[in-house]
């Protein structure tokens, strides 16, 4: 039996209105755009084993996000600064 998510997710206008320009947008980085995807089927009330099999993701996953979302809102999808070193990309070579 799957189990049920204790977040419900429920869209104002303007909420699902961003989440689907984000969806369809391919210039977007890719986990922007699963995101998106992620919380607008939660909120067709779609269970998050059913949008994991959609999305080719784990459960937990979108249960993470699911949960984010509700709590924060648009604000809980982006990106939180991460413990550690700061990545350091090497300058292009020079040709």
């Amino acid at each position: 039996m799957p189990r049920r998510s204790p977040f419900h997710i429920e869209l104002s206008t303007a909420e699902a209105a961003e989440l689907n320009r984000r969806a369809v947008r391919y210039t977007l980085p890719y986990f922007e755009v699963i995101r998106a995807k992620m919380i607008l089927m939660a909120a067709q009330g779609i269970d998050n084993d059913e949008i994991a099999a959609r999305l080719d993701t784990r459960r937990e996953v979108v249960s993470q996000w699911r949960k984010r979302f509700f709590k924060d809102r648009l604000a809980g999808l982006d990106e939180r600064v991460r413990p550690g070193r700061p990545r350091v990309h090497p300058e292009p070579a020079q040709r």
